[in-house]
């Protein structure tokens, strides 16, 4: 068998060559320090994963798999509910299987209700176990239930909903209305918090990112997605909640047909815009800028129709100009993302699913 050879290491990359050994095998060396760090030696099995980019991810079969991650939480019964709640949902999107929420004496009433609302209001987490100290909760979804791009389709078609029942509310000043799109909105949320989830646990463990059938900048573009429609879906709640503030003075019908354009165009861009990203599609995407610059102006020609109004009535259609203004905005932010990935992200290869049979046979220590 040949020596291996070992290449300068430069960067934090650790240079191998190939070396031939047999009629068909081929054999890289491993970084010693990279092996005893991880308590291998001869014999242990190693896996390999392909990437759509043509690399390979090398780990233990050994190494503990993320199902058996646990998370120690320390929470104080003094904490502020909403400061309790966004703690929660950052140990949810750290995407363990095993929360453990605990006090450092007997858990109060209302830490464990703040506990019980977060496990209701989540996508997975179940309550496994109480005790008089802890609430311990389980991930009963686990990794990759649904597609990455499924889920960014779902909220869209909620956010269009919301955007379509907001205007709703407001023409017809109907408070249940209104108060049903504030409710879907945590739908949105949760939605877009477990997407996060998926993308986080990716990003930290290479097994489950190979079960995404998604590139690392796909993760990426579809994480910046939700977290639009997450945003346009919070500006569909603002102009929902217009409907309390405006007084007895009707809505000027000239003024309300001009909302809903302007509401149809906001929508308008965001189905095209989603449509060029999935698409990579350049022109369509610039037509979405294009149509938001114009969109604009409409809101400018608007608000000097309201300046001649007074009271709640100017106060509730500027919001709702604001509002639907940020949401055409929202999606040239989409529209310049879509330009960017038909720019930087070549067709996938299938030169990744080639490598691994052929070419790493087997593999050793670095000498």
């Amino acid at each position: 068998m040949a020596a291996f050879t070992t290449v300068r290491t430069s960067g934090g990359f650790h240079g191998r060559r190939i070396q031939k050994t047999g009629g068909s095998t081929f054999i890289v060396s491993l970084p010693k320090n990279w092996v005893l760090a991880r308590g291998l030696g001869p014999g242990d099995v190693l896996l390999f994963t392909p990437r759509a980019d043509g690399s390979l991810t090398v780990y233990p079969a050994s190494a503990t798999p993320a199902e058996a991650q646990r998370r120690v939480v320390e929470v104080s019964n003094d904490a502020d509910e909403e400061h309790l709640f966004r703690r929660l949902i950052a140990e949810y999107i750290a995407g363990y299987p095993l929360l453990e929420i605990r006090t450092s004496g007997r858990m109060n009433a209302r830490t464990r209700e703040v506990v019980r609302s977060f496990a209701q209001r989540m996508i997975g987490p179940e309550i496994l176990e109480e005790t008089s100290e802890a609430v311990i909760l389980q991930d009963v979804v686990g990794q990759n239930p649904l597609p990455i791009p499924s889920i960014v389709k779902r909220m869209h078609q909620m956010v269009r909903a919301m955007q379509a029942d907001a205007m709703t509310a407001f023409r017809l000043r109907d408070a249940s209305i209104a108060r049903d799109v504030v409710e879907r909105d945590w739908e949105v949320d949760r939605l877009h918090w477990f997407l996060e989830k998926q993308v986080t646990s990716a990003l930290r463990d290479a097994r489950i990112l190979a079960t995404l059938d998604l590139t690392l900048p796909e993760c990426s573009t579809y994480l910046l997605a939700s977290r639009i429609l997450e945003r346009i879906a919070d500006h569909a709640v603002r102009i929902s909640e217009t409907v309390s503030l405006l007084g007895p003075e009707p809505t000027p019908e000239k003024i309300v047909g001009e909302l809903e354009r302007m509401a149809g165009k906001a929508a308008s861009c965001l189905n095209e815009a989603l449509d060029a990203l999935d698409r990579r599609d350049i022109p369509k995407a610039n037509q979405v800028i294009d149509a938001a610059q114009a969109l604009k102006r409409e809101r400018d020609h608007v608000l000097r129709e309201v300046a001649s109004k007074k009271g709640r009535l100017a106060v509730g259609v500027a919001y709702v100009l604001e509002s639907l203004e940020r949401a055409a905005f929202y999606a040239t932010d989409l529209a310049e993302i879509a330009i960017n990935r038909a720019v930087d992200v070549p067709a996938r290869s299938t030169e990744a699913a080639e490598v691994l049979p052929e070419a790493v046979a087997a593999v050793a220590p670095s000498r």
